[in-house]
């Protein structure tokens, strides 16, 4: 435990060591502001909730957390520092999951920055905070599903721009699977436990259920499977560049 503390302690002293975590939080409050107020109209809806603060969650995270993700491991490889890493007396997984974790603390903190939307509405009128509270796990283990997957890329890739477009382009696949239009689509050849299997694979599906605030455990483990399995997969990759 020591060493995760450690591991993330170093990570998030980069993040603020440098104006680029400033800058992400900025741009993340002011347009999930802009997606909430103006494009949902979270006021003229006439509704004390934030659903049009959370339904667009999952398309900001798709291009502000592999903005995060890519340098995750990219910039440790492109310096040489991955090296120097895998010599510490600190277990691979312990390094692993204390430089996801650091991320995903980072956005958190990002997200629970958005807290005076919540008091506004509360202020405006009664919301179901219930609904609320659930609808913020729902987004944190959303952007955690998005972080693990660019962990994946970053450590496969020393360039950033590749590892922050390739996470994007598989968090979006993630994200469609479950839409009409694409199940429809696989309709047409694939049998239907197949396209069920692809539906429940879904990003959005699990996200929406759980935004609708009901807390099912399924829904909830279906993120941490997720993040799980693509933290494993990190893990393999880094074993492979140590065989290179």
């Amino acid at each position: 435990m020591s060493a995760k503390m450690a591991i993330i302690k170093r990570e998030l002293q980069g993040y603020f060591s440098t104006p680029i975590a400033y800058v992400f939080i900025v741009i993340f409050l002011m347009l999930s502001g802009v997606f909430a107020f103006y494009l949902g109209g979270l006021y003229e809806r006439g509704q004390a909730d934030l659903s049009p603060f959370f339904n667009f969650h999952p398309w900001l995270y798709l291009f502000l957390v592999p903005a995060v993700s890519m340098r995750m491991w990219s910039e440790e490889r492109r310096s040489g520092n991955i090296e120097l890493l895998m010599t510490l007396p600190v277990k691979q997984s312990d390094l692993v999951l204390g430089k996801f974790l650091s991320a995903w603390i980072f956005v958190a903190i990002a997200l629970f920055l958005t807290f005076p939307i919540w008091i506004s509405i509360n202020y405006l009128g009664e919301p179901d905070n219930g609904l609320i509270f659930a609808s913020y796990l729902g987004s944190l283990l959303l952007a955690g599903a998005f972080l693990a997957i660019g962990s994946c890329i970053s450590v496969a890739s020393k360039n950033q721009v590749i590892a922050f477009i390739l996470t994007a382009v598989i968090c979006f696949l993630f994200l469609l699977a479950g839409l009409p239009m694409v199940l429809d689509f696989f309709n047409a050849w694939l049998p239907q436990f197949l396209v069920d299997t692809i539906a429940s694979m879904s990003f959005l599906t699990h996200y929406i259920s759980i935004n609708k605030g009901v807390l099912d455990l399924g829904d909830m483990l279906y993120f941490l499977m997720v993040i799980s399995v693509w933290l494993y997969a990190t893990s393999l990759v880094l074993d492979m560049k140590k065989a290179d």
